[in-house]
């Protein structure tokens, strides 16, 4: 017993952590700032804030909100006490694994949030969406703001969140901890791209198309309950298993393919 609590203490790296949530502090700070100093992003946050006060207008809304707020902070307090603290380690890594653990680390957790999404959150002839009525929530705004990221049941904050640590922590044990810099890199991604989904965006030029392109295929999502884009980090598994949606529906399209398929398949 003791030399088993001796090596989870010798494992638990509290000073990474602590010098990690500096470092998310810190990136969020910057975060901010540079939102003030680029029109472009100065103009978009201005309109998601704008609509984002007029929903907050309506007491439903507002509740959700504060809700969640509360339920997030009580999943962060265990995340960063019980689970981070095994992940991390201070010693020196070079940059390309630091980078090449980033994009593994978001790969891994973006594609178990595909199949979690498109199979248990929306109705699929697989599962049959069984936790539909949990997402369902989210999807009562059709057209949402930056800040309805966070507009959801209080399950899917501790399923999304849960997901993503999990990633981190399965690929901690079979790559060896990660570095804190990779550690802030990937969770200020995983934060920015999932508000970024869901911000009002209406700037179409370089350096930006992508960040528009982004932000109109969720929207495209958001539109209706049974549109496509399941994926959350970039659309690669969506393209990958055809579920693409470009603002038509990918189940329509694919019933409406399946149908020609049929009928040239009888002609012939």
């Amino acid at each position: 017993m003791n030399s088993a609590l001796s090596s989870l203490a010798e494992n638990y790296q509290w000073l990474a952590t602590l010098y990690a949530i500096g470092g998310l502090i810190f990136t969020t700070l910057a975060g901010k700032l540079i939102t003030q100093l680029v029109p472009t992003l100065k103009a978009a946050n201005k309109l998601n804030k704008d609509t984002l006060a007029k929903k907050m207008e309506r007491p439903s809304y507002a509740e959700n909100q504060a809700w969640n707020r509360k339920w997030g902070a009580i999943f962060i307090l265990p995340i960063f006490a019980v689970i981070v603290p095994f992940t991390l380690t201070l010693q020196s890594q070079p940059w390309w694994q630091m980078l090449g653990d980033i994009v593994v680390i978001l790969f891994f957790y973006d594609f178990f949030y595909y199949l979690m999404h498109r199979f248990l959150f929306h109705d699929s002839s697989f599962l049959g969406g069984p936790l539909m009525w949990v997402h369902a929530v989210h999807h009562r705004q059709h057209n949402p703001c930056r800040q309805d990221s966070s507009y959801i049941h209080p399950l899917e904050v501790a399923m999304g969140l849960g997901l993503f640590v999990a990633s981190i922590f399965v690929l901690s044990l079979l790559m060896g901890p990660f570095h804190v810099v990779t550690f802030v890199v990937t969770w200020t991604a995983f934060s920015q791209i999932n508000l970024h989904n869901h911000t009002l965006w209406t700037s179409d030029r370089f350096p930006f198309k992508y960040m528009n392109y982004l932000s109109r295929m969720h929207h495209n999502h958001h539109a209706k309950f049974t549109g496509g884009n399941f994926a959350t980090i970039t659309l690669l598994y969506d393209w990958m298993f055809g579920t693409l949606d470009d603002g038509n529906g990918w189940q329509k399209r694919a019933a409406a393919q399946r149908k020609a398929a049929t009928e040239a398949n009888a002609q012939g």
